[in-house]
């Protein structure tokens, strides 16, 4: 089983780690497969550049490799819509479960996403909660996919939703490129690598009041 984890990674810090190797060890994956967007279709574009941000993904990725990264959506440009995504990876794929990790706002917004539905026919759906996290009434179609059995995510290779609590640290990248700007030091926060890589690109050094 591959999981599927995208974002900006603008920058990569531990929240994204963590979260990745909470869900490699929980689901039993054999990779989870880091994935930085491109062009990200639903917010503002990334402070760094596609390569940069690749680039220190794979400065904190060094010596975990479990922890894949796959430059496909900045290598295929253009709007990055995780059904290409995913369309791309079931070809790779073409038995393996794929389980498609998002974050519980992410799936408060799913449908909003670029033919959401079809993301069903190529991964699972992991929805990663936080503790106390309700499932809210979840509509038909989602409740048709709905299980709660982890072991039913093996035994198909796409189609399910599942939610998962995970250890949810309170990180945001928005606070880190504020830390930057303000001359603050952002240590522990992300890995030493990728703060050299910003120091020495100067990166983030004007405030940033947008959220993402």
């Amino acid at each position: 089983m591959i999981g599927i984890f995208g974002g900006t990674f603008d920058p990569v810090h531990y929240g994204h780690l963590r979260a990745a190797l909470e869900v490699k060890e929980i689901f039993g994956l054999d990779e989870v497969r880091l994935i930085p967007s491109a062009t990200p279709p639903h917010r503002l574009q990334p402070s760094a550049t596609a390569l940069m941000r690749l680039q220190m993904l794979q400065l904190a990725t060094t010596n975990h490799p479990e922890l894949v990264v796959d430059s496909r959506e900045i290598d295929r440009g253009g709007p990055s819509y995780m059904v290409d995504t995913l369309k791309s990876l079931r070809q790779d794929f073409p038995n393996e479960p794929l389980l498609l990790v998002i974050g519980s706002d992410a799936f408060n917004h799913l449908t909003s996403w670029h033919q959401w539905r079809q993301l069903f026919t190529y991964a699972h759906i992991i929805v990663m909660t936080r503790p106390g996290f309700k499932t809210q009434e979840l509509d038909d179609f989602f409740k048709a996919r709905f299980t709660s059995e982890q072991q039913q995510l093996a035994q198909t290779v796409a189609g399910k939703l599942f939610f998962q609590p995970v250890t949810q640290l309170d990180i945001s990248a928005t606070v880190i490129r504020n830390m930057i700007a303000e001359k603050h030091n952002p240590g522990f926060l992300l890995p030493d690598a990728v703060i050299e890589y910003i120091k020495q690109n100067g990166l983030y050094e004007t405030p940033d009041h947008t959220q993402h």
